[in-house]
């Protein structure tokens, strides 16, 4: 583990984290007071990622090809004058949400998932990016019971998973509208959302308006993709043809928004509740993380090392990971910590962190 990074995104910056010896230490912080909105690691080549939110500047995306030697400033995506808003309003970029690669037989690809709902797609390795217009230009899009935003003004892509076994086909995943597939890299889009559930409108079993948090599929069966839904957790085992309800309804594993799976035995799985949307506070005052090792028929809490009593932190989706053994999570209230035995066990690393907003290992 002496090697292994964490890229902590804080509303204050990029904290790399590593543990040296015995003990986790802070050893680099990059990008001093400004919001790290998404951090992410290309494991095709190592480059970090990050995207930035200035106050005065508005988003910007940053690349380092040496693990933060040195950064290089990317132009931000843009969106076309005929991206509208539903309002008729020209469509500006308000945030990055998720950066994933477009696959190891794409070295170049690169997809971004954005606020206002727009996924973008880079060929040249991010020296360029075009918005993927047929997603944008979906029939649902236009209805604005369909497409919303959830805490948000406008809705957000969030996630994004690639088929390893075929580049081509992807899920993307909105707050709020849904899960999207695509089959033939981004020409045609369908929604899969059968099985999922909207408490929050007049008809739960709608199409398009759901409001998945977190989404993201195993390797080792890619058929198999999780979900940390508004309305509990959700399973899908054949490519989001249908998805199964496996919250835990005596438990915890119910609301939240962070979500880990492992990725070479798709029947595991972990997520950190919260109370409800409106009271987004730890259960009980008391961090826990649930797992499942049967594919979410039964969750068990595991709390050894994490506080319990007078806690008021919940964990946003960005800001859980996991590889293979070690885990590791921040919270809003800046606290991070890790386990090294796949949840069992926790440690603290850091207290005096601002909010983090994304964490990921390398």
């Amino acid at each position: 583990m002496e090697n292994k990074k964490l890229l902590v995104g804080t509303s204050k910056g990029l904290v790399i984290i590593q543990k040296v010896k015995e003990d986790w230490k802070i050893i680099d912080v990059h990008f001093r007071g400004l919001p790290v909105t998404v951090a992410y690691v290309d494991d095709r080549n190592n480059t970090w990622w990050v995207g930035l939110a200035h106050r005065h500047w508005g988003e910007k995306l940053q690349r380092s090809t040496n693990q933060g030697k040195s950064w290089e400033d990317i132009k931000s995506p843009k969106y076309p004058l005929n991206a509208k808003l539903g309002s008729g309003k020209p469509a500006v970029l308000k945030k990055i949400w998720c950066i994933h690669h477009a696959g190891f037989d794409q070295p170049n690809g690169i997809w971004l998932g954005t606020e206002p709902g727009g996924l973008f797609y880079s060929k040249d390795n991010g020296d360029s990016f075009e918005l993927v217009e047929n997603l944008w230009n979906h029939p649902s899009r236009k209805d604005e019971n369909q497409w919303f935003g959830a805490g948000r003004d406008h809705p957000f892509i969030h996630s994004i998973v690639v088929d390893p076994r075929d580049s081509k086909h992807l899920f993307i995943a909105v707050s709020c509208a849904g899960v999207f597939e695509t089959k033939d890299g981004g020409i045609n889009w369908q929604p899969k959302n059968k099985g999922l559930i909207a408490a929050y409108l007049p008809n739960p079993d709608v199409e398009v308006g759901h409001d998945p948090h977190m989404m993201i599929a195993c390797d080792a069966s890619p058929d198999v993709i999780w979900q940390q839904n508004h309305c509990g957790v959700f399973k899908t085992e054949n490519g989001g043809d249908e998805w199964q309800n496996v919250t835990d309804k005596n438990g915890l594993a119910a609301y939240g928004f962070s979500l880990a799976i492992d990725h070479e035995n798709p029947d595991i799985a972990w997520t950190i509740p919260a109370v409800s949307d409106l009271e987004r506070i730890a259960p009980d005052l008391s961090l826990c993380v649930c797992k499942t090792d049967d594919g979410g028929q039964t969750w068990v809490s595991k709390r050894n090392g994490l506080p319990q009593g007078n806690v008021f932190d919940i964990v946003f989706r960005h800001s859980f990971c996991n590889s293979k053994n070690l885990m590791a999570f921040g919270t809003t209230n800046g606290n991070v910590y890790v386990s090294e035995d796949y949840g069992d066990n926790w440690q603290v690393v850091s207290n005096n962190l601002a909010r983090v907003e994304t964490i990921k290992i390398t």
